[in-house]
């Protein structure tokens, strides 16, 4: 049998280690890590391998040849442009008349290639991907199979939310050669996301094979460290660590250790290498060939490459040097730097932890270096949460960090695009987005700064003055420490997924763009976004029949930035307004959860004992509306959501409206009711949002508060929905009480099972088999259908280590048993796992 060995990645998340390098280069521990898989396949009695190559291709071919050193015969064939994983190998097609396996060059396993092929044989599959169980799952694709072990659904890098399984693709498949009459020549064309669908379609055999044994994928340099480590605790059956000179420790060829120096296993020194009078070595740590490591100095759980010189009384902890690195007399390296190719560290100097300096820098003697050189510091590995990029005020989100993400965002667009950037009144935010606004200039992006507004003005601004994209920073609004930054695109919704990963991984290489002089970006204040934004408010409402109605409101602004413009809009809507919280008060921007029950508490009886139409409340966003009725009974979010449907269905016959997969079923019957119609999506405010961009949608929700109305603008803005509220009621002269008290009764729990993050892929697998013959839907979560009124929902939450279960059922003990039957299934599997 014969190979491909997928060889072309640039391992941009692992810079500045893969600058000078591919990605299948960066050793581990005693050889490159495409070498270590070379072996695998030896020892499976593979010699026959085809390479595919494309970032410096030249060092894999310099290095290893034809192959025959290795006992192998080794061709190469380099792509011109990314060809994709299943382009690539139709590349090498007549290369391939028989079965073939297919592995990635960039990771490290001892997986049983025998033990695959065998099953292969017997499940009569044309293609086989090898599966493995991992804790986090978010980073790979997911696959589903069934219980005799054929692929029923691929999931591509899901979100915590579309989790139901914690089995993920190896990249490791085993093809039989028909499948190439499936692939396009000479276009990109990718096995998972392409060719495996396709052949589902077509019902072509497609096994997968779950393996035991060791596997990890080096995408970052904390793997790097990781399998670095397991290398050396000897986890690994495939990998020879050479000649033993003590426990747990390995030595190569002319090793030289002075005989007063302490080393603590495990440690691999390489070829050559000198360790001099009262060195004193930690492991897990390797030393490459030809280092020497000069007196009194002391190396704990550190990573050399060959050819470094590490000085007198140097001290490293955790820290990872490449190859011809010198380290002067008594220079320090903490915890998670990365000292890139050819660097020099001078005397005294101090690299902090988790700094990158890039290749062939100097560090003055004596500097203390805190940031990395030339292009930042180091971030987190992920960037964007559920609700945007979050962390605490100058401890995660300090102004270094926010000048770096400026830059990152715009990097990924054009030079000369214009971003709008927003706040809200609070000081934190304001010091933030000033961070933010001095990084998009940086790399050639004009910035109009429209003050503090509402978020539903920054969005629809950016919309309309045909911005590029748009930021919002703001604080949290029940934790003042908490910072939480939105960034939008040119429609002012909120970024694919595809778009947020694009400045992830700008921001964790720090390869920026930078401009030149003249072409660096220019800085606009502009302060007519509210009169644009009520401009087109008015022309989006009925406004005649609002200002016949005379509505009594009551209104909590929450001192909040809707001041600037909706006491205005209401103004000529010609409603009488009593009017709560009416000036903007920074130190109201967040306020504890008791302190909003409170408000609304007052909003309550102030509504009721002055016996008005509505009382109203936004959250500091303007995003979320809270609604008193008639009535003085503060509605659920639910009920909200159920009145606004019904009102609008009736007010459009055989509408469409969109509202996420989690909410109750009393929508459809509303809906039915009035010949309208119902679509459910994912609990995901983008995808609600491009739902509502692209679909015939009169309204989206979400049922907790959010409304969309794309006849004015495809994004959540509680000042609409409010109008829009008043409008409908308007219409048919009814009171709000009137339609929430003719509402079908529903009973909807939601509740959480503590569950580790890394335990969530292993309980949605075993559930998913669990159910596997039931009526279950899994396109968010695992959804179990009995009728139309019964039903559960259980999801991996996208923020907390939790499953969530949401039921539904005809009465309260029957919603309150569901609940429970599935929290205890959920426990039980968590139990097993233990």
């Amino acid at each position: 049998m014969k190979a491909v060995v997928m060889a072309g990645g640039a391992g941009s998340r692992l810079r500045p280690i893969t600058i000078e390098r591919p990605k299948p280069m960066i050793p581990v521990v005693n050889k490159p890590t495409i070498e270590h898989i070379f072996n695998l396949l030896k020892q499976h009695g593979i010699n026959e391998v085809v390479v595919t190559l494309q970032y410096l291709a030249g060092v894999i071919q310099d290095y290893f040849g034809d192959g025959k050193n290795l006992g192998m015969n080794i061709i190469y064939c380099i792509e011109e442009k990314p060809m994709g994983t299943a382009g690539s190998v139709n590349n090498v097609r007549q290369y391939l008349d028989d079965t073939f396996v297919v592995v990635s060059g960039d990771a490290i396993t001892d997986f049983d290639l025998d033990e695959i092929l065998a099953f292969h044989r017997r499940k009569e599959a044309k293609v086989t991907v090898t599966l493995y169980q991992v804790e986090n799952p978010l980073e790979f694709g997911v696959i589903v199979t069934n219980r005799e072990g054929y692929i029923t659904r691929f999931l591509e890098k899901p979100s915590w939310g579309e989790v139901i399984s914690d089995t993920v693709n190896t990249g490791i498949y085993i093809i039989e050669p028909e499948i190439f009459d499936y692939i396009p020549d000479n276009q990109p064309y990718d096995f998972s996301h392409q060719l495996f669908p396709k052949l589902l379609e077509n019902n072509i055999p497609l096994a997968g094979c779950v393996v035991n044994g060791y596997w990890c994928d080096i995408g970052n340099i904390a793997s790097l460290r990781s399998v670095t480590i397991d290398v050396l605790e000897e986890n690994i059956n495939s990998i020879n660590l050479g000649k033993p000179y003590c426990d747990k420790t390995w030595i190569g060829k002319d090793v030289e250790i002075s005989d007063n120096a302490v080393l603590s296993g495990p440690i691999y020194l390489g070829d050559s290498v000198k360790i001099r009078d009262e060195v004193v070595i930690y492991g897990p740590t390797v030393i490459g060939d030809h280092t020497i490591v000069d007196e009194r100095t002391k190396i704990d759980r550190s990573i050399i490459w060959r050819n470094c010189y590490i000085g007198k009384d140097v001290e490293l902890q955790g820290a990872t040097i490449l190859h011809h690195c010198s380290l002067k007399s008594k220079s320090v390296v903490y915890e998670g730097a990365v000292i890139a190719d050819g660097s020099i560290v001078g005397e005294g100097a101090i690299i902090h932890p988790d700094v990158k300096i890039w290749t062939r820098k100097e560090i003055e003697p004596g500097a203390t270096v805190k940031n990395s050189v030339i292009w930042g510091s180091q971030g987190k590995r992920t960037l964007f949460g559920r609700h945007g990029i979050s962390g605490m005020v100058n401890v995660d989100f300090t102004p270094e960090f926010s000048t770096k993400l400026g830059a990152a965002f715009g990097a990924t667009l054009s030079k000369g695009s214009i971003v709008v950037i927003n706040r809200d009144d609070n000081r934190a935010s304001r010091m933030l987005k000033r961070s933010l606004i001095s990084g998009l200039p940086s790399v050639g992006v004009d910035v109009i700064d429209i003050g503090a507004q509402p978020l539903p003005v920054a969005r629809y601004y950016t919309q309309v003055t045909k911005a590029k994209g748009g930021v919002d920073v703001r604080l949290s609004p029940f934790d003042q420490m908490i910072v939480v930054v939105h960034c939008i695109d040119s429609d002012g919704l909120n970024l694919s997924k595809d778009a947020q990963r694009s400045i992830e991984r700008i921001f964790f290489r720090e390869d920026f763009r930078r401009v030149y002089l003249d072409e660096i970006g220019s800085i606009t204040i502009k302060k007519n976004a509210p009169q644009i934004y009520t401009e087109g408010f008015l022309q989006a409402i009925n406004v005649p029949s609002i200002q016949y109605a005379r509505f009594e409101l009551v209104v909590d602004y929450a001192s909040a930035s809707t001041l600037l413009m909706f006491p205005n809009i209401l103004n000529k809507l010609k409603c009488h307004v009593v009017a709560l919280n009416s000036h903007i008060d920074e130190s109201k921007v967040s306020i504890s959860y008791a302190e909003f029950e409170d408000a609304m508490q007052r909003l309550e009886v102030i509504t009721q004992s002055l016996n008005a139409s509505l009382g109203i409340r936004f959250d500091m966003s303007g995003e979320k509306v809270f609604v008193v009725d008639d009535k003085g009974r503060r509605l659920s979010d639910t009920d909200l959501c159920a009145a606004m449907v019904e009102l609008l269905l009736i007010a459009n016959l055989g509408g469409t409206i969109a509202l996420s997969v989690h909410q109750s079923h009393i929508f459809e019957e509303i809906a039915a009711k009035h010949g309208g119609k119902i679509i459910r999506i994912k609990d995901e405010s983008h995808t609600l949002m491009k739902t509502a961009l692209e679909g015939d949608i009169i309204m989206g929700a979400d049922g907790d508060g959010h409304f969309i109305f794309p006849s004015f603008h495809p994004s959540v803005d509680a000042m609409i929905a409010t109008v829009k509220l008043l409008e409908l009621l308007s219409y048919q002269h009814r009171k709000l009480s009137e339609v929430v008290d003719g509402l079908p009764n529903y009973y909807l729990i939601r509740s959480t099972v503590h569950c580790p993050w890394g335990a969530k892929g292993t309980v949605m697998r075993e559930l998913n088999i669990r159910f596997e013959s039931q009526r279950v839907d899994t396109a968010e979560g695992i959804r179990i259908e009995f009728d139309k009124s019964k039903w559960v929902l259980i999801s991996p939450s996208t923020d907390q280590p939790v499953i969530e279960i949401t039921a539904e059922s005809n009465s309260y003990y029957e919603v309150n048993k569901l609940v429970q039957k599935y929290q205890n299934l959920v426990e039980s599997v968590l139990h097993e796992k233990d």
